[in-house]
């Protein structure tokens, strides 16, 4: 059970390059979200998780509480940030962290150059610059891009995101009107599932049209078969 609780829940992103998402002046002010998450079904934690956006930038903190026996072997970050700008085409971050408590140093920190298409990364005490595609997110900002994108026809999502160590590109197939249970009740959603090779991790995200396609649940089934999941509490969204 020696795993990060939200060891991939951040690996989930919509970019669709080039759009200009109608959206972005719809998409909502601040955002407070509580998540539950579960290990193979057992539970393991709570997230807890806020968005501010405001004259142009954007902010969000994500505080991860285990719970039980996992509050005592868990050694991974348990507070992510990440700060930037908002766009016509939605969140352009600007840097990345991962801490394991408010008052700790960064653990692992991503830094964006758009005018240098350069993302900066830093981990276990290595530096490493890598080219930045169109429309990068983080693990973090990449759950709060959605509200800004045009998905209402869209079949197909391609997905570059950073967890801070490495950058990756994903591609997501869509399916709309999938009804799942949560913690604010029942809900047609915007269904991504991740086109993966044999034997590669396995994700999902269930999207919340009527809460500005707001992720209401998540999943991730690793290489070994350990699943898990985090599921929506609470949602509170101001315009």
């Amino acid at each position: 059970m020696k795993r990060t609780l939200r060891h991939g829940f951040g690996v989930v992103l919509a970019c669709l390059i080039g759009l200009i998402a109608p959206h972005a002046l719809g998409a909502p002010k601040t955002v407070k979200a509580s998540y539950n998450a579960f290990m193979n079904g057992l539970s393991i934690g709570t997230i807890n998780e806020q968005f501010e956006a405001n004259a142009g930038r954007y902010r969000i903190v994500s505080d991860t509480k285990p719970l039980g026996l996992a509050a005592l072997i868990q050694r991974q970050p348990l507070r992510f940030s990440s700060v930037g700008r908002v766009a016509r085409e939605g969140l352009l971050p600007k840097q990345f962290e991962a801490r394991r408590t408010p008052t700790d140093e960064p653990e692992v920190t991503a830094e964006f150059d758009w005018d240098q298409a350069q993302l900066m990364l830093r981990h276990d005490g290595k530096t490493e610059s890598v080219s930045l595609p169109a429309a990068t997110q983080d693990r973090l900002s990449v759950m709060y891009q959605f509200m800004y994108l045009p998905l209402e026809k869209t079949r197909e999502l391609h997905v570059p995101m950073t967890n801070g160590r490495k950058l990756d590109s994903y591609r997501y197939r869509v399916t709309r009107d999938v009804e799942v249970e949560t913690g604010i009740g029942r809900l047609k959603t915007v269904h991504l599932v991740k086109i993966r090779d044999p034997g590669d991790p396995g994700n999902e995200v269930w999207l919340s049209p009527q809460h500005h396609y707001f992720p209401v649940k998540m999943t991730i089934v690793e290489r070994d078969g350990v699943r898990f999941e985090q599921i929506i509490q609470s949602l509170e969204v101001r315009d």
